[in-house]
């Protein structure tokens, strides 16, 4: 339920320029989640990750490619943005840096929620 009202939060407190809107709220078989508003897919969290700091590279991030921000993105309200070891940029909500699952195939799928008892699917 906090993870609902936060994401919900931080969707409604974001900028309101569409092109500065890099998220988007869409169904799944788990509800209403945050995706890449650009490519519709879902959006996870790992709670391996330090605030505003990501844990996951080399063979995690191969499997969990980071939801990088171009070097023109801005952070707005509870969306950041962290700088990577690995020198990208990537997103961050409420600073838990976000991540697709290379095993989700289509708008909407959700098989990452869960995997290994670390990865979230950023519910809405």
């Amino acid at each position: 339920m906090t993870r609902t009202l936060i994401a919900a939060l931080a969707l409604a407190t974001m900028s309101t320029a569409a092109a500065a809107q890099p998220l988007a709220a869409i169904n799944s078989d788990i509800g209403s989640v945050i995706a890449s508003k650009e490519n519709g897919m879902t959006l996870y969290t790992f709670r391996k990750d330090a605030q505003n700091r990501s844990n996951c590279y080399n063979d995690c991030a191969q499997a969990w490619p980071p939801f990088t921000a171009a070097s023109s993105d801005k952070a707005s309200g509870a969306l950041g943005i962290i700088d990577r070891k690995d020198g990208a940029r990537q997103w961050t909500l409420n600073g838990k840096p976000l991540y697709f699952w290379a095993g989700d195939q289509r708008r909407g799928d959700v098989t990452g929620d869960g995997v290994g008892g670390v990865w979230d699917a950023v519910r809405n």
